[in-house]
């Protein structure tokens, strides 16, 4: 009798793990992976619709282009998870589960910042393309860059950010018209690698970047003008992009799974405190940062187990807790920094310093996804570059 693996959540995670198991048990297992959108969109194209490279339709990957045997990709909506029992409730039914898969990624909880509204953050492809317009008409005064609780997604993104906007700025000629600031809730931009904070910090300073560490934004004020920081601290702004607190979505929240916000595992195995139901990337405190590499490597060792059962051998797959980031630097430029977070009594990283090679490496990585997820072997559109 085959096995019946049903995967939330259609992101990272779960396009790797279904990939894998239909590349190695399509006439074993069942799986049926469920996402209430129509689309896929890496996390990271979220600057490149930003700062006008693309547009938030370019970078949508349509999962009617996800064709794997032994897959069944469901549009639904998850209205329900009964871990107990490995049962989830859809807007259209019920399904039962011998293993349960929740990769359903982070929501972000703007209510929980007073002040902050849809307009305010760009971290998603949405807000980003929303926010465009606005950073276009930007010439004068002063731009924050502001995250408002930790952990959030692709930590290295807010540092882009400011140096893309520092870009921006100075190819419209309004730069010397401009103060950026940026604001962090921990001591360093990379917590793992002091290398690449350092080179992170650098670049700040070289282009007049203020950096405000060891800081959240507790609330908004439009009506002044000002952010408000935990401490009860302020600063002014004429143009706020917002990192709104993330959480895991309701219906997780609902299932009794979560402890603090998300759902915790076990992070060698990655399954929860109810067997045969296991949690990977956003959603899941499983000793990595919120990033879709890490989310992809959970994918891959959850896999090796999952196949091992179907097997019947004892050749359990274990969550190393490594992966590789790319962080724009600005003028075109793109560094890395390797994060191993689970080998070592702490998490170390080690910096690569931006190079052509780092460049081509990042366009590598989109296209792979895109052809061994979706088939394209067409030249990737801009935004569809990056590892997180």
């Amino acid at each position: 009798m085959k096995q019946r693996i049903v995967i939330l959540g259609a992101g990272f995670g779960g396009m790797e793990l279904s990939t894998i198991l239909s590349e190695n048990v399509p006439d074993d297992a069942d799986v049926t992976l469920i996402d209430r959108s129509d689309s896929f969109v890496f996390g990271y194209a979220k600057l490149d619709v930003l700062f006008g490279r693309t547009t938030p339709g370019a970078v949508r990957l349509p999962y009617a282009e996800f064709v794997k045997p032994g897959v069944d990709l469901v549009r639904d909506t998850v209205v329900a998870i009964d871990p107990e029992r490995r049962r989830v409730t859809t807007t259209s039914g019920s399904l039962d589960a011998d293993v349960l898969v929740i990769a359903l990624g982070a929501d972000y909880d703007l209510a929980a910042t007073p002040g902050l509204t849809e307009a305010d953050e760009f971290y998603s492809v949405a807000g980003a393309g929303g926010m465009q317009g606005r950073l276009e008409d930007f010439s004068s005064g002063s731009a924050v860059i502001g995250v408002c609780s930790a952990p959030y997604k692709c930590p290295p993104a807010p540092s882009e950010c400011a140096l893309l906007l520092h870009d921006s700025l100075v190819r419209r000629g309004v730069r010397d018209r401009c103060e950026i600031t940026l604001v962090l809730p921990f001591a360093r931009p990379i917590p793992p690698s002091p290398d690449t904070s350092d080179a992170l910090v650098g670049a700040f300073a070289e282009r007049d970047i203020t950096l405000v560490p060891s800081t959240k934004v507790r609330a908004l004020d439009p009506d002044r003008g000002k952010v408000v920081f935990a401490s009860g601290d302020e600063l002014a702004y004429d143009f706020f992009l917002g990192v709104p607190k993330h959480r895991a979505p309701d219906v997780v929240v609902a299932s009794g799974l979560t402890v603090d916000g998300y759902v915790p595992v076990d992070p060698a195995t990655l399954e929860t405190q109810c067997p045969g139901v296991y949690a990977i990337g956003d959603v899941a405190t499983q000793g990595t940062p919120k990033a879709g590499v890490f989310a992809e490597g959970a994918a891959q060792a959850l896999a090796a187990t999952l196949i091992a059962q179907i097997r019947g051998t004892d050749a359990a797959g274990v969550h190393t807790g490594r992966g590789s980031c790319f962080i724009e630097f600005g003028d075109d430029r793109v560094g890395r920094v390797d994060i191993d977070f689970l080998s070592g009594p702490s998490p170390t990283g080690t910096f690569q310093a931006p190079s052509p090679l780092l460049r081509a490496e990042k366009e590598r990585f989109g296209s792979s996804r895109r052809a061994r997820w979706f088939g394209r072997t067409e030249p990737e559109a801009a935004g569809e570059l990056d590892a997180r």
